[in-house]
């Protein structure tokens, strides 16, 4: 029985880590969204770093990324930003693969 227990609690450890892994990258691909889009809107450095930390902060309203969209889509129209939800979108995919590779970076 204590080899079983020992597998449950290491899949219990690893199911934890990647959640953190996850939960990192995310919020850093978030960060990255934010910067992305203050640019866009020709923020103030103390601006844009303030604009990063509440896009972060919106991907806590609900599950998804949904609401991190919204935000973008929303402040970027509010500032006169031409943009589409595809460009939204296709920011999203590319700072999630940039989040992932500085996460990947930053362990070694």
């Amino acid at each position: 029985m204590s080899a079983f227990d020992d597998r449950g609690r290491a899949q219990e450890a690893k199911f934890a880590r990647d959640q953190d892994v996850l939960f990192r990258i995310t919020a850093r691909r978030n960060r990255l969204l934010g910067e992305w889009a203050a640019a866009r809107m020709g923020l103030t450095p103390e601006e844009t770093d303030a604009y990063a930390k509440a896009v972060v902060q919106a991907d806590f309203e609900e599950a998804g990324d949904e609401d991190v969209i919204r935000k973008l889509a929303g402040d970027l129209t509010a500032a006169n930003v031409e943009i589409s939800d595809a460009e939204i979108r296709a920011a999203l995919n590319d700072m999630t693969a940039e989040a992932r590779r500085q996460f990947i970076d930053s362990e070694n």
